[in-house]
């Protein structure tokens, strides 16, 4: 009942029409119907149907239930959807389930060994256990092709992802909670030994970017410490400087 009651909240934060309508804005200027676009953590799929009513392909991935099982029956006939979550390797895991905040669970530990300290947090239980299959991004781009775009947002589980990833792609967005800092900054040494790659956030879910021009790894850090523990959880971007729009 708890896992439903979860599945009902998220679903009436996110699953709105305003807020797709947003995001189909904000991904018209960065995809166009010959991109392919994966969603890495559709959770609702508000994402999923934007890039999609924004004309690109999409291959989305979500492992929660009872996530997969809305996303399986109401996403676009078009859009290619897996239970799945995505790591380094293929294999099987658990993931750590929040039954009344679904949006926070989590693939890595260590994550809910911080979050549950953490302010914010501090009414958030992992109750929950729930077995998973893993896939990685260098197997889905086999699969699929080479996507335009990769969004992620899987909760401190962002670096696994890319660490499935062994080419540059020329837009990825990840997670960035600013109560975690430790967590994006491994997420973007790894980008830029990927590729070389040029930063701009979105703050909330605002669909805009914070900074007129692209700033360099440097710059973000300086200002991601003034970001307040406790603030707003943000799509932080990556594109590749040869790829500059």
């Amino acid at each position: 009942m708890a896992s439903w009651l979860g599945f009902l909240r998220s679903l009436i934060i996110y699953n709105n029409p305003q807020r797709r309508l947003v995001w189909k804005r904000f991904y018209r200027k960065l995809l166009n119907p010959e991109s392919l676009a994966f969603d890495i953590g559709a959770h609702v799929g508000t994402r999923t149907r934007a890039m999609r009513a924004a004309g690109a392909r999409v291959v989305a991935l979500e492992p929660q239930h009872p996530f997969a099982y809305f996303l399986e029956k109401t996403l676009p006939n078009d859009v290619v959807f897996l239970e799945a979550a995505a790591g380094a390797i293929e294999m099987d895991a658990e993931m750590a389930v929040s039954s009344k905040h679904p949006t926070v669970s989590s693939m890595r530990t260590e994550f809910v060994d911080d979050a549950s300290t953490a302010k914010g947090f501090e009414k958030v239980q992992w109750d929950k256990k729930q077995t998973v299959t893993i896939v990685t991004l260098d197997g889905l781009i086999e699969k699929h092709g080479q996507p335009d775009y990769i969004k992620i947002d899987v909760e401190g589980y962002e670096l696994q992802v890319l660490s499935g990833l062994s080419k540059p792609v020329p837009l990825i967005s990840v997670e960035y909670l600013p109560g975690f800092p430790k967590l994006t900054k491994e997420v973007v040494t790894r980008l830029l030994e990927l590729g070389d790659y040029e930063f701009n956030p979105v703050v909330g879910e605002n669909a805009k970017f914070l900074w007129s021009e692209w700033k360099q790894a440097d710059q973000l850090q300086s200002w991601m410490q003034t970001q307040p523990a406790t603030g707003k959880a943000s799509d932080l971007f990556a594109r590749l400087k040869s790829e500059a729009f």
